[in-house]
């Protein structure tokens, strides 16, 4: 059994085949056999796991496996007490109600690396960090979430999955390597 962590890029498309104009993972990994345990848009970046393992696959990707997933989002405007609490109650997006989760303003994350491109930069506007760490993992969701309580994601960071941590990897954008697929790291025995 094989358990890769990826800092996927920005940019990056979540699949191995290739695509005319944005880069796959198959740029970035050269390992046959192993697939995706869930999923990052292509605009998001950070932490993403690849196992050649179907069942620590399904156990890392399904919600109902409860395996947290802590992301780092700037968010356009500075959100108040009452927005944070409205993302950690769970929110309506109309298909579907979020699940609770933690939520915290962050100072901005000075171990970050710079995006490439930037994102946009409204001197009027101000952004903000937050960290929200989800038992879920849905299409969209943390963009959908702070969308829907009116401060739009504009970078966003899976930096956590478990007790796997992005920066205690020491993986650049684009860098990748094995973790212990049977360590207790993920509660998953």
């Amino acid at each position: 059994m094989r358990l890769i962590a990826l800092n996927k890029p920005f940019g990056t498309l979540c699949q191995f085949s290739s695509h005319e104009t944005r880069s796959s993972l198959a740029d970035w990994v050269r390992v046959p056999d192993v697939y995706p345990a869930g999923r990052l848009d292509a605009e998001s970046e950070g932490l993403l796991l690849l196992t050649d393992d179907g069942r620590l696959q399904a156990r890392i990707a399904e919600p109902r496996h409860k395996l947290v997933k802590r992301y780092w989002a700037q968010v356009e405007g500075v959100p108040d007490a009452h927005a944070l609490a409205m993302l950690a109650r769970g929110v309506d997006l109309g298909d579907y109600v979020t699940r609770a989760c933690r939520v915290c303003a962050i100072d901005p994350p000075d171990a970050l690396w710079p995006r490439v491109p930037p994102i946009r930069f409204r001197a009027a506007i101000p952004t903000t960090w937050i960290e929200l760490a989800l038992t879920e993992g849905k299409n969209r969701q943390v963009r959908r979430m702070t969308a829907a309580v009116g401060f739009p994601t504009l970078r966003l960071v899976r930096v956590g999955i478990g007790a796997l941590d992005l920066f205690a990897l020491g993986l650049a954008p684009g860098e990748w390597r094995d973790v212990p697929a049977q360590a207790p790291w993920h509660g998953l025995a």
